[in-house]
């Protein structure tokens, strides 16, 4: 799909997007989320006392992983290509700053992965929770991430696996699309969601795409019989 009908169906279905992500998933990727986040935190423990780990959060969809790094003390900025979602994200990490009575160092704003307006060696961190497989060019996507971190810097990155289970692949490719299209009115975007995943490599594949972009070393960890990888990259 071109970037921007991407943009265009990211747009249209971030109003209901985190309702038919948790109600789609039973909840678990509430779950993978937390994994991520302590994954990036142990990072966090090497770093000099009164520090805050500074994060680079891409794909950032709704903002769910960068407002619970920022709750964790990370500096954090929330990148992402569609304009819906950021509305949303920003609106989320409002309402989440009134709850908690004190301003999050995190900040949000519209760029392509593949095209990064930061200088070299500005994060320590990078994180992308199901956003890669939506990337129009990750090989260049990976590069400008490992061009943006520090030496030493990590990508923590959990994304979707493709599986051959069939139970799974008919909920995917059935039963999610119908859910997903009477709830946010638009099913082409839930019959592209399962199809992204089935083009997106296996954790094996993908470990070699992370090594020839760069990373010195790639590590992963599958989540729930499968269905996601949590990835972890060193720069």
């Amino acid at each position: 799909m071109k970037q921007q009908q991407s943009q265009q169906l990211f747009d249209d279905i971030a109003p209901t997007y985190d309702t038919l992500n948790h109600t789609l998933s039973l909840h678990i990727d509430k779950l993978w989320r937390r994994r991520l986040l302590k994954t990036v935190l142990r990072f966090q423990q090497g770093q000099i006392p009164g520090l805050s780990l500074c994060v680079l959060d891409l794909a950032t969809g709704t903002g769910d992983v960068a407002i619970a790094l920022a709750r964790h003390g990370c500096s954090v900025i929330g990148m992402d290509p569609s304009a819906g979602m950021l509305i949303e994200a920003v609106e989320k990490s409002v309402r989440v700053e009134q709850r908690l009575g004190w301003k999050l160092d995190l900040k949000f704003g519209r760029d392509s992965a593949e095209r990064l307006h930061f200088l070299d060696e500005s994060f320590d961190a990078a994180t992308i929770a199901f956003g890669i497989r939506n990337f129009e060019d990750r090989g260049a996507a990976l590069r400008e991430i490992l061009r943006v971190l520090e030496p030493d810097g990590h990508l923590v990155i959990l994304e979707f696996s493709p599986v051959k289970n069939p139970l799974i692949r008919f909920y995917t490719h059935r039963i999610l699309p119908f859910i997903g299209g009477l709830i946010s009115k638009n099913r082409r975007a839930y019959e592209y969601l399962p199809a992204s995943v089935d083009d997106f490599p296996n954790a094996e594949q993908f470990k070699k795409e992370l090594r020839q972009a760069g990373f010195r070393h790639a590590i992963s960890r599958s989540q729930t019989f499968g269905i996601a990888q949590l990835y972890v990259a060193f720069k």
